[in-house]
């Protein structure tokens, strides 16, 4: 991400007067390392490769703001492998996470975790205070951090079925659970941030598993925690919530949570999304991902994208897919997202 993209990012965030409609894309190892024809393994391991990997996608789509930006990460293994959960890695595929076979009554016997030293998180800091210089050398900043959320975490602790039990079945050893799983999502954010450095004014919260409970359980089990990841950074901070398994028993409750931006998914269409935030929080989306945006052709993909334009109407809008970018969406279609909302820009072409 070049600084000017994250100004016009951060002032469609913030909901600014004027900020007009950015298009930004969250890439991760679920698409990069095909998109480019490297292995999943040399991306993850290789420093030089996971460099060269984020430039191109950089220089091949400059008007793209690609977010969080340099995102050093693992698939979705950094935050559980700090809590002892087993990692199995693929050469073509993002990692497999292991469940613990832990009981919650036995929970108080697990120490909490430190990413500054556990599990995968140090080599991931690492990454970050020894390339970021070039980074910036290069031009570009990393203004995110980006952690998974605490129900997406305790389920790769227990597995996502255990977790369901559990929450209905054993909702105070859940809730302890739950909570060391917020406190490590701070502490990630937060040791990112560290080794990166001032330039960090924002942060990324993905938690796909609140989109698998209901209205109460929400308000038990998901809400108090996020409110309490947001707080734990400053006012002025960007705050972006990553949510595409459902929003529905939720969405209403989300802007009080904190996060200044929701990238979700289908489920929801766009025009329902608006009418019910209100303008209170920025929508990121919401271009199907793998019907629209794997599946579909260029001229399928500026006909959603026009229409995600239309039915937003003012809202605050980034424009996105519905979630993170597919694996095996094709070059010619993130250009086409481009090129419509360039058009909508300039509808007379001028």
């Amino acid at each position: 991400m070049r600084p000017d993209q994250w100004q016009q990012f951060k002032a469609a965030a913030k909901r600014h007067p004027g900020a007009g409609v950015p298009l930004a894309l969250i890439v991760d190892s679920p698409w990069l390392p095909a998109h480019l024809g490297i292995s999943h393994n040399d991306y993850y391991f290789d420093s030089e490769v996971w460099f060269h990997a984020h430039r191109r996608v950089i220089e091949q789509f400059p008007e793209v703001t690609f977010f969080p930006s340099w995102w050093a990460e693992l698939g979705m293994a950094a935050e559980p492998s700090a809590l002892g959960v087993g990692i199995r890695f693929w050469p073509h595929q993002p990692p497999s996470e292991q469940p613990v076979p832990w009981r919650l009554a036995d929970l108080d016997q697990l120490a909490p975790p430190d990413p500054t030293s556990d599990g995968f998180c140090p080599l991931l800091l690492h990454r970050y205070a020894t390339m970021k210089q070039r980074i910036f050398d290069a031009g570009y900043t990393i203004p995110v951090v980006a952690a998974r959320g605490p129900l997406c975490t305790a389920s790769f602790f227990c597995g996502v079925t255990q977790l369901m039990l559990d929450l209905m079945d054993e909702p105070e050893r859940a809730l302890k659970l739950i909570d060391l799983c917020t406190t490590l999502t701070i502490d990630w954010l937060k040791a990112q941030a560290a080794a990166i450095g001032p330039c960090v004014e924002g942060i990324l919260v993905l938690d796909d598993i609140v989109g698998m409970i209901g209205p109460d359980d929400y308000a038990q089990f998901a809400h108090p925690f996020l409110q309490r990841i947001c707080a734990a950074f400053p006012n002025d901070w960007v705050k972006v919530y990553h949510n595409d398994a459902g929003i529905e028993g939720c969405l209403e409750r989300l802007p009080d949570t904190g996060f200044d931006v929701l990238n979700w998914g289908k489920q929801t269409d766009i025009a329902s999304a608006c009418a019910r935030l209100g303008g209170r929080m920025t929508l990121m989306g919401n271009v199907a991902p793998l019907e629209i945006g794997v599946r579909g052709t260029p001229a399928q993909v500026e006909d959603a994208t026009r229409d995600v334009l239309r039915k937003a109407a003012g809202h605050p809008l980034i424009l996105s897919v519905g979630g993170g970018v597919s694996p095996g969406m094709p070059a010619a279609n993130i250009h086409a997202m481009a090129r419509a909302l360039a058009a909508f820009r300039q509808p007379c072409g001028g």
